[in-house]
């Protein structure tokens, strides 16, 4: 049955050319829907009586080498890869609390990782036509989706990093926007069929990532499914380059966290 297979079963690897992410804050009863059961959404209020915030996350990467753990680098494969995830946490009956993103939509320039992914992972790959390049320190990502509704256009200045935060950010300082500034160390999904969260570890090395300025030419996933109408705020952005970076096999947990 499919389900079975796509519970992350292989352990893989990869090394992160580029990666910017890009926190859009948006009122969190917006979010809460999005956030299966077992999950709790991961938020952050300005001040006692301020808004309470959730976040998604746009993220673009150039991955190198991406294969499973057990093949060597030569083997692996290029891909660039975009994704929008929701921040989220997860509690387990010992009172630990995991803090991760769950999965909304995913985007690949190749058939091959479309296939993989939507086989072994339920990461909603869909294929999309991306380009990415570094030029006078700025690196720019363009993706053009096949359905129009995950297509982005952004530049960002690596080499005035590291930058203040978005004029509009509900951010107070650098230090509490560094805690939404994605990948986290815990990726989340949800087994409707067995009532089960799928919690996939990552790891990387070297990670520093640095606040950088974006100019955001185009964004259209707010624009289109149950995100359409709102208002996002671009909150960070964050770069980090020349990271190796791999997760572990996929690890069921029921909805309150205990294990499988």
């Amino acid at each position: 049955m499919r389900y079975l297979m796509q519970r992350h079963p292989m352990a893989m690897r990869t090394h992160f050319a580029h990666s910017l992410v890009l926190s859009y804050a948006l009122p969190a009863e917006v979010l809460r829907p999005l956030v299966p059961p077992g999950l709790e959404l991961d938020t952050y209020r300005r001040g006692e009586q301020g808004v309470e915030y959730g976040f998604v996350a746009a993220a673009l990467v150039d991955t190198r080498a991406l294969r499973p753990a057990f093949l060597p680098a030569r083997l692996g494969r290029d891909f660039l890869l975009t994704g929008y995830r929701v921040f989220t946490r997860f509690r387990t009956p010992g009172g630990r609390t995991m803090r991760g993103l769950r999965i909304l939509r995913s985007d690949t320039d190749t058939r091959l990782m479309r296939l993989g992914g939507n086989l072994f992972t339920r990461y909603n790959y869909r294929l999309a036509d991306i380009g990415s390049r570094v030029t006078d320190g700025t690196l720019e990502f363009r993706v053009d989706s096949e359905d129009g509704h995950a297509d982005l256009e952004v530049r960002a200045d690596l080499s005035g990093a590291p930058a203040p935060l978005p004029p509009h950010s509900p951010f107070t300082d650098a230090r509490a926007a560094r805690r939404f500034a994605g990948p986290l160390p815990y990726t989340f999904e949800y087994e409707p069929r067995t009532r089960s969260v799928i919690v996939v570890k990552a790891f990387r090395t070297q990670w520093d990532p640095q606040p950088v300025r974006v100019d955001v030419r185009r964004l259209t996933f707010f624009d289109h499914g149950p995100l359409a109408g709102t208002h996002p705020v671009l909150a960070n952005a964050f770069h980090v380059a020349g990271v190796d970076y791999g997760w572990q096999r996929g690890v069921r947990r029921t909805e309150n966290g205990g294990m499988r």
